[in-house]
């Protein structure tokens, strides 16, 4: 028997069609708009969220000085400068030993070199000096004639830094005011919204810094765990600087991609002119193993369980972040996706059916019950 199509439903199948194509397009076109006003404000929007995170790590330290009766802006002075004088002596804690260490080090990349020189000169390359020498020529001519490039290059990284040391000046301010005065941020926004909006904002708002907490603790823990496991095989090698390459490795694990492979880039280095080649493939494949089990073992399942998220959102994140915004979209991917589900599931809570307990409850009463209970509420 031939099926006819109805012509009505099938207009208004293509109606309705239409007009979730059209909202969805609006929904696109503001989502780009935001995007570009982001990127126009991104210079005072990084420091805001760098703080953000800073806040998470010292928050917890606040909150118990508060609730020891200390004035909240004499907590969030003394974790400010606390947290000051940590990161100052991190930084110290790696620097002094590898400036103390310089001359061995340096001692020791020449006579790397001069290795790799005889070991390239012997079977099976059987390269000679001539050819090293006029590769060596070689590459100073290109450095020579690519001098205003490096130029170039040297000023943009003194703007960068430069970029970054007032990025963190101002996170650092930042932090103290949302330590200082970050309580009282939710009943402010409530008492400037209207309606319905007062509740829901504040509360989508105390969700989200929930969900930004589990994720710097999460990030802070994996970091952990890169510098315990890789500072042990240092260790039992016998690298020297054990200690600041696994606080170096501990401090860049919040920087995704980058941050492992720099610090993973320093141990194979350290490892190569102290202890020599065969140790320094050890450390590379150590380094490896654990920023292999890092990506696709440990943080998706810690990270997973602390956002909400499943292991394989994280890494899609992780990778789109990656590949639109390099380093700082991967650092800001996960916890911009967790931050999404927790609209998402917000509105959807909001949007869905009341419980069954209570249309059980209204079929009992009957027409006459809840008529009888609409008054009620009415009077």
């Amino acid at each position: 028997m031939p099926v006819t199509l109805s012509s009505r439903r099938t207009r208004a199948a293509l109606r309705s069609s239409a007009r979730v194509s059209v909202e969805l397009l609006l929904l696109l076109l503001m989502a780009s708009v935001s995007l570009w006003l982001l990127g126009r404000m991104w210079s005072v929007v990084w420091p805001l969220i760098v703080g953000l995170f800073l806040t998470t790590l010292t928050w917890p330290l606040t909150r118990f000085l508060r609730r020891r009766g200390w004035r909240p802006a004499l907590a969030a002075s003394v974790v400010t400068v606390s947290f000051l004088v940590v990161a100052t002596g991190v930084v110290a804690l790696i620097a002094v030993p590898v400036a103390s260490q310089s001359g061995e080090l340096a001692d020791g990349v020449v006579e790397g070199i001069q290795k790799l020189r005889e070991w390239a000169a012997g079977p099976p390359l059987n390269i000679s000096d001539d050819q090293i020498t006029g590769a060596f020529d070689a590459a100073i001519a290109r450095i020579q004639n690519s001098v205003g490039s490096m130029v170039t290059a040297v000023v943009t990284g003194v703007i960068t830094v430069s970029n970054g040391v007032i990025t963190a000046v101002l996170a650092l301010f930042l932090m103290f005011f949302f330590l200082k005065d970050g309580p009282r941020f939710l009943p402010w926004l409530s008492r400037q919204l209207p309606g319905r909006l007062a509740t829901d904002i504040p509360t989508v708002a105390a969700r989200g810094w929930d969900t930004l907490g589990a994720f710097v603790r999460s990030q802070a823990f994996i970091g952990l765990l890169d510098a315990v496991f890789i500072g042990l095989g240092l260790w039992i090698l016998g690298v020297p600087l054990v200690l600041p390459l696994a606080v170096l490795t501990f401090v860049s694990a919040f920087v995704p991609i980058v941050g492992a492979l720099f610090a993973g880039l320093v141990a194979v280095l350290i490892a190569l002119v102290s202890n020599g080649l065969t140790d320094a493939l050890i450390v590379l494949a150590i380094s490896v193993l654990v920023q292999q089990l890092e990506g696709n073992v440990f943080q998706p399942m810690i990270q997973s369980r602390g956002l909400g998220l499943h292991a394989a959102v994280v890494l899609l994140a992780v990778t789109l972040g990656g590949s639109l915004a390099g380093v700082v979209g991967s650092l800001l991917a996960v916890p911009l996706a967790a931050l999404i589900a927790v609209v998402w599931n917000y509105l959807r809570e909001q949007l869905s059916d009341p419980p069954q307990e209570g249309r059980g409850v209204q079929r009992a009463l009957g027409p006459a019950g809840r008529g009888r209970s609409f008054r009620g509420r009415r009077q």
